[in-house]
C-alpha cells in the first residue's frame, strides 16, 4: 500500500503552487509514494480577485482540485502552503484549518507528518512567524513536523537573496508578485517533498 502525501495549498499569483509543484516532485522521487494535490477552496469573492489581478494567475492551477479537509485522514503526510498575512496563514488556508475539527476529533492524525511552505512579499516579511504559526495546527493534531534540515545546501546557499528556511520551504513573490520562485528556491522545496516523504515512509515502517 502507498505512502500517501497531501499537498495542500492556497495560492493568488501562482507562487505557493510553484513551491506545491516542486515539493510534490520531490516527495515522488521516494519509492513507494503517492502524492495527492489539492489547494483550499478560495474565500475571496471573484470582484475582490480582479481587483489583486489574481483571476489570470489562478488559471494557471485551476485544473488542481479543491481540498475536503476530511480526506486529510487519509494521508501519511500533510504539507500544507500559504501566503503569508502579517505573519499568519491567509484567511482561505485558516478557513480551511478550522474546517479540520472532525478530524481532529478522531484523532486521525496523530503521529504522520506535517510541514508547511509559503511566500512573502518581501525578503523579511514573516516567512518563519508563518510557518511556525502552521506547526501549531499539527501539534494540535498531534502530529510529527518536519521542516527542512541544513543537508540542504541550498539554505545556505548566500550568493543570491533567496527564501527558504529550516521551519519550510518559502519564496519571495515581490511586492506586485513579479518575482517567480528561483532555482535555489524551487530546490529546496523539492529538499522537503524527499524529507518529509522519507520519514513518512519510515513511520509507516
Amino acid at each position: 500500500m502507498s505512502v500517501r502525501i497531501h499537498i495542500v495549498f492556497h495560492s493568488l499569483y501562482s507562487h505557493v503552487y510553484q513551491l506545491a509543484e516542486a515539493i510534490a516532485a520531490g516527495a515522488r522521487e521516494v519509492p513507494g509514494v503517492e502524492v495527492v494535490l489539492a489547494q483550499v477552496a478560495e474565500t475571496l469573492p471573484p470582484e475582490v480577485l480582479a481587483k489583486m489581478g489574481a483571476v489570470e494567475a489562478k488559471k494557471v492551477f485551476a485544473h488542481i482540485p479543491t481540498a475536503d479537509p476530511g480526506s486529510l485522514a487519509d494521508a501519511d503526510a500533510l504539507i500544507l502552503g500559504t501566503p503569508t498575512r502579517f505573519g499568519s496563514a491567509t484567511a482561505s488556508m485558516q478557513a480551511f484549518l478550522d474546517a479540520t475539527g472532525g478530524v481532529w476529533m478522531r484523532g486521525a492524525l496523530v503521529g504522520k507528518v506535517g510541514s508547511a511552505f509559503t511566500s512573502t512579499g518581501t525578503q523579511h516579511g514573516g516567512q518563519e512567524t508563518t510557518l511556525v504559526h502552521m506547526h501549531t495546527f499539527f501539534y494540535h493534531h498531534g502530529m510529527v513536523v518536519a521542516g527542512v534540515p541544513y543537508a540542504a545546501p541550498e539554505l545556505s546557499n548566500l550568493d543570491e537573496i533567496s527564501g527558504g528556511t529550516p521551519y519550510g520551504a518559502t519564496t519571495i513573490a515581490g511586492p506586485r508578485g513579479e518575482r517567480t520562485p528561483t532555482a535555489n528556491e524551487l530546490a529546496i522545496a523539492r529538499f522537503q517533498g524527499r524529507h518529509v516523504a522519507g520519514i513518512a515512509v519510515k513511520l509507516r515502517g
